[in-house]
């Protein structure tokens, strides 16, 4: 399960004050941030004129290797696995959970052909119903974006219940920002998805 928001708020405070502000996202430092503060103003970045091209991406042709492919050994190990897909953990951050559903051969989105993106669909459905249960969170969020990878990566980000400013799109970005969540809880609730998933399909492994 994860943390009580009551348990969380009270690390909050400990660590930052009741008028105390927890840290920036890091997103700030990004080249695609779309804004900036100026004149004391936040707001959006001029924007630079249309490359010549679409940049490589990780994994595409003229771009870097693809990490995941490679197990380079910078990829947290999975905890669940079918014949076809992965389920790992990303590192342990300030949200109760956040999970990457990928498949083992190096393929995009739009690369699926009809009976994957089936099989996606059932796994991403069962996934963000068994974490939707998991006790104090609030809300399972799923997006693929895919500018940095042309592996594909579901993620499966879990927020934590009854924070009024922890939603929609923005809510990832507390991940960098909340106090990190306690390992054990962290790890059970790892080990609570990935054993209900095996009910359905594949294994455990954790």
């Amino acid at each position: 399960m994860a943390e009580s928001p009551e348990d969380l708020y009270a690390r909050i405070v400990a660590e930052f004050g009741t008028e105390g502000r927890i840290p920036m996202t890091p997103a700030q430092t990004w080249d695609v941030f779309p804004w900036e503060v100026v004149d004391g103003a936040m707001v959006p970045k001029v924007l630079a004129p249309p490359l010549e091209a679409e940049a490589p991406r990780e994994g595409d042709p003229g771009g870097k290797p693809c990490g995941l492919c490679a197990a380079d050994g910078s990829f947290t190990a999975p905890l669940w696995e079918n014949d076809a897909w992965t389920l790992r953990p990303m590192p342990r951050g300030g949200l109760p959970l956040i999970l990457m559903l990928e498949p083992k051969e190096h393929l995009d989105y739009t690369d699926l052909d009809d009976e994957q993106a089936a099989e996606l669909g059932k796994l991403s459905l069962w996934v963000t119903r068994i974490m939707t249960k998991l006790e104090n969170v609030g809300r399972v969020h799923v997006m693929r974006i895919g500018d940095g990878s042309a592996h594909l990566h579901v993620w499966f980000i879990a927020r934590p219940a009854r924070f009024g400013t922890i939603l929609g799109s923005f809510a990832i970005e507390f991940d960098d920002m909340l106090p990190t969540t306690p390992e054990d809880l962290w790890l059970a609730d790892q080990r609570t998805v990935a054993q209900r998933l095996a009910l359905h399909d594949g294994r455990s492994l954790v």
